[in-house]
């Protein structure tokens, strides 16, 4: 080991090792260098294993006063709208931008930005976007034409 490099004595010790493992029977079901605790036998275990689990957690469950059977959890109650988004007439959503003759080009602007965080289509359930989506466009067109009118 004196006298040669580090690489040189890895490369011989591997060498030596490869030469003893050559010596002993192969062994295909081992890796080398993992212990045999490491490496699981292949194959599942038993189905009695699993439902012996399952009944004992049961009895666990019985004994602390808990139903025996697991209730799955019950579905969600669907979603309810939203009033704001029933309100689909030009004129109830003019109402809800508040648009007036003093309006300027930024008032607009911000009002147009306030009214998308509230009925954006993204911002709904699914189950509400197409009402959402009319909501938007409508505002846009009333906004768009205030704008006009300002230029």
């Amino acid at each position: 080991m004196f006298g040669r490099s580090v690489f040189q004595s890895v490369v011989e010790r591997l060498a030596a090792e490869r030469a003893a493992e050559d010596d002993d029977e192969p062994r295909a079901h081992r890796v080398s260098g993992l212990s045999s605790g490491f490496v699981r036998e292949a194959g599942a275990a038993p189905a009695t294993d699993v439902r012996r689990a399952e009944d004992l957690y049961r009895d666990l469950m019985a004994e602390d006063g808990e139903a025996e059977s697991i209730v799955p959890p019950a579905e969600p109650a669907p979603p309810v709208m939203p009033a704001h988004l029933a309100r689909l007439l030009p004129q109830e959503i003019a109402e809800d931008l508040a648009l007036s003759a003093d309006d300027t080009a930024a008032t607009l602007a911000e009002k147009r930005r306030r009214f998308a965080r509230a009925n954006h289509p993204d911002g709904v359930h699914e189950a509400f976007r197409d009402a959402a989506n009319m909501r938007m466009k409508v505002a846009n067109l009333l906004i768009d034409e205030a704008l006009a009118r300002l230029a």
